[in-house]
C-alpha cells in the first residue's frame, strides 16, 4: 500500500503546503491508507437533471463514488467505463448499487454538461456539481487530492486523485478501490459487499 501512495503522489503535481483547509496530496493518501481518520461523510450537492441530491438520497444501496471532471482527457473516463462494466457483470445484483460521479470542476461541469456527459457511461450513474466549497468539503471528507490551476478560463486540467470509494447502505465507508482496478477487480469488491 505504501508504494501505492507513493506511485500516486509521484504522478500528481508538486504538492503544496499543508494546513488543514489545503492539504497535500502526500497527507490526504496517507489518512486514507493508513485509516487514521475518518472518510466520508455527508454531502448536499446537484444531480445532472438539477435535483438537489444529498447522501441520505442513496441510502439503501451501496455506493461507488469516483471524484473527476467531465474534461479529463483519458483517465476519469477509463475509470468510469470499468466501474460501468463492473455494474454489467453484477447483473440483477448491480440494482442494489448506486454509482455516483462527483465533479471536481463545477465551473465548467454544470448539471446539463454532466447529463451529456454521463450518457456515455452507465445508465444508473448520477453525476453530481454544486457550489465550489461544496464540492471541496466532500473531497476532503473523502481524502481527495485535486487542484485547479488558479488561472482558470478555457481548456485546464485538474490534478486528482484517483479511487473509487464504496460506501454501505447505511452511508457510512467501507473502503476503497485503488486506480486502474479492472471491471473484475470492481464487480468482485462489489459482491463481496453485497
Amino acid at each position: 500500500m505504501l508504494a501505492l501512495a507513493c506511485m500516486l503522489v509521484g504522478a500528481l503535481a508538486p504538492a503544496r503546503a499543508q494546513d488543514a483547509d489545503n492539504p497535500s496530496a502526500a497527507a490526504l493518501i496517507e489518512a486514507l491508507l493508513e485509516g487514521r481518520e475518518p472518510v466520508g461523510g455527508p454531502f448536499d450537492l446537484i444531480d445532472q437533471t438539477g435535483r438537489r441530491r444529498t447522501d441520505a438520497d442513496f441510502r439503501g444501496k451501496l455506493g461507488l463514488l469516483y471524484f473527476g471532471y467531465t474534461h479529463c482527457p483519458d483517465v476519469c473516463p477509463t475509470e468510469l467505463q470499468a466501474l460501468s462494466l463492473a455494474l454489467d457483470m453484477l447483473g440483477p445484483a448491480g440494482d442494489a448499487v448506486q454509482p455516483l460521479f462527483i465533479t471536481l470542476d463545477p465551473e465548467r461541469d454544470t448539471p446539463s454538461h454532466l447529463a451529456d456527459y454521463v450518457t456515455a457511461f452507465h445508465p444508473r450513474l448520477v453525476a453530481l456539481t454544486g457550489p465550489d466549497a461544496a464540492i471541496r468539503k466532500v473531497a476532503l471528507a473523502y481524502k481527495v487530492y485535486f487542484a485547479r490551476p488558479s488561472a482558470q478560463g478555457g481548456d485546464y486540467a485538474v490534478d486528482h486523485t484517483g479511487f473509487i470509494y464504496l460506501v454501505g447502505k447505511d452511508g457510512r465507508y467501507l473502503g476503497f478501490l485503488p486506480p486502474g482496478s479492472s471491471p473484475e477487480q470492481i464487480a468482485a469488491t462489489v459482491r463481496s459487499r453485497l
